[in-house]
């Protein structure tokens, strides 16, 4: 019995904290849905990926960023195209449903209608890496035209064949720029707009006697034609000053032996310009998900390569397009600190929602300050709205008859006795039940037989 009792109080004691604080646990976790939903700190489980033609570097670094991707729970969905112009206008476009894409630099020049960088709706990740213009060309077909196998000057290629990429690729507007920069009239180049597997196939079958197209190094075309026989790649003579005249430009050099070491290829150094490579997306991208693409992108492109250093790339340098702030973020400080010691997910939904956080508990930590006080309040009342019935029988004395009020005594009494409260409430209780007593010996002083007098007498 005892401890029926005693599980009784427990219980009770657990219904009165729990009623006490229940609002308040409410409030806090309607605070937190609504944090949650304004901040939406979970990113899509699905994003999509422009590269660009099949076999390409783009390509191929598409299927990299999808397989790092995938360990965080995140499908890519790679969009093959003919390049980086395609991709900007499918970015620009709101029915593509392309979220991010490779861009090479100076694709956008043409393209670009915007000049206010605050209605610019694609925002930059980060140059990731050097895009060299290789134009390979026949040795016979220079051997024909200019009784050397060297082509030396794009001036030269007046009366040349020559494929410049399908259209959407960056290089066509690029290769214009240049073309004018050599003082060379367009008209005097038969000028092919293929895209590069059929372009490299007519080079090849000596269908075409030049081809130019922007790529990494880890392009699969690129390695095949440069230990192609009777195929030469053009050296940029002039690389420092293309890259003095064109910003998005860079002079890089193809270094002695690079693709081959015991074969010595190539046999000496070849001057090359390259764009630089970027990541561009929607202004609108969730900023969980470029986090995650910038820390790719520094384990896919932070390595050595033929055109970098170790580390070189990814960077904030050469974007065209205004840098994404988590993206400036990381190249200021690395990945979140968080992120070293947790999960991904448990990472970034601490990352985004700390803010949040720390304000909730500014407000309602003087909110919990009133918890003990309705607590107190509540396990009182309990007790005083008995005195209010106590109160009112002890006032209707000598105005109801005394059996009345001695009933209506009793069963104050007896729900008294069924009243349960914590231990440090007690005192209050037993006072109670006290004043309850002392009611009653009013009641019983009335109902008492008035003393004879002549009794008293004797």
């Amino acid at each position: 019995m005892p401890m029926s009792s005693h599980l009784r109080q427990t219980l009770l004691s657990l219904r009165d904290v729990l009623f006490t604080a229940g609002p308040f646990i409410v409030l806090t976790l309607a605070l937190l849905a609504v944090a949650y939903w304004a901040l939406d700190p979970a990113p899509p489980r699905h994003v999509v990926l422009a590269t660009g033609f099949d076999q390409g570097a783009y390509a191929e670094f598409g299927k990299r960023y999808a397989k790092v991707l995938k360990e965080y729970g995140i499908t890519v969905e790679l969009r093959n195209t003919q390049g980086a112009a395609e991709n900007l206008k499918l970015l620009r476009d709101p029915a593509s449903g392309v979220d991010i894409a490779f861009v090479q630099g100076g694709a956008d020049e043409h393209l670009r209608q915007i000049d206010d960088d605050d209605d610019e709706p694609l925002v930059s990740l980060g140059s990731l890496f050097y895009e060299p213009v290789w134009m390979f060309y026949r040795t016979d077909s220079a051997q024909k035209r200019l009784n050397t196998p060297t082509l030396s000057a794009i001036s030269q290629l007046a009366g040349w064949r020559v494929n410049i990429g399908a259209p959407g690729s960056g290089v066509p507007n690029l290769m214009a720029k240049l073309i004018d920069a050599n003082k060379l009239d367009a008209a005097a180049i038969t000028l092919e707009r293929k895209p590069q597997t059929p372009a490299v196939v007519d080079l090849l079958a000596g269908d075409l006697d030049a081809l130019v197209f922007a790529s990494a190094p880890e392009s699969l075309m690129v390695q095949m034609l440069l230990q192609t026989p009777g195929i030469a790649l053009f050296d940029f003579g002039q690389a420092e000053a293309y890259s003095r005249r064109f910003s998005y430009l860079a002079a890089v050099t193809l270094p002695r032996g690079v693709v081959d070491l015991a074969r010595d290829m190539p046999p000496q150094d070849v001057h090359l310009i390259a764009p630089t490579a970027t990541l561009v997306a929607r202004k609108g991208m969730h900023p969980a998900l470029v986090q995650l693409f910038v820390q790719a992108a520094r384990q896919i492109h932070g390595g050595p390569g033929w055109f970098q250093r170790k580390g070189e790339f990814p960077n904030a340098a050469s974007t065209e397009q205004p840098l994404s702030k988590e993206a400036l973020r990381f190249y200021a400080s690395g990945a979140p600190l968080l992120q070293r010691y947790l999960p991904f997910w448990l990472a970034n939904l601490v990352d985004r929602m700390w803010p949040v956080l720390v304000g909730l508990v500014a407000v309602l930590i003087p909110l919990s300050r009133m918890l003990p006080s309705v607590y107190e309040f509540r396990v009182r009342s309990r007790i005083f709205r008995w005195y209010a019935r106590l109160r009112a029988v002890e006032h209707d004395i000598g105005q109801r008859p005394v059996d009345e009020l001695q009933r209506e005594l009793d069963d104050i009494e007896a729900r008294v006795a069924r009243l349960v409260v914590p231990l440090s409430h007690s005192d209050e209780l037993y006072s109670l039940r006290s004043h309850i007593v002392m009611v009653g010996k009013r009641l019983h002083y009335l109902q008492a037989p008035a003393p004879n007098p002549a009794e008293a007498g004797v």
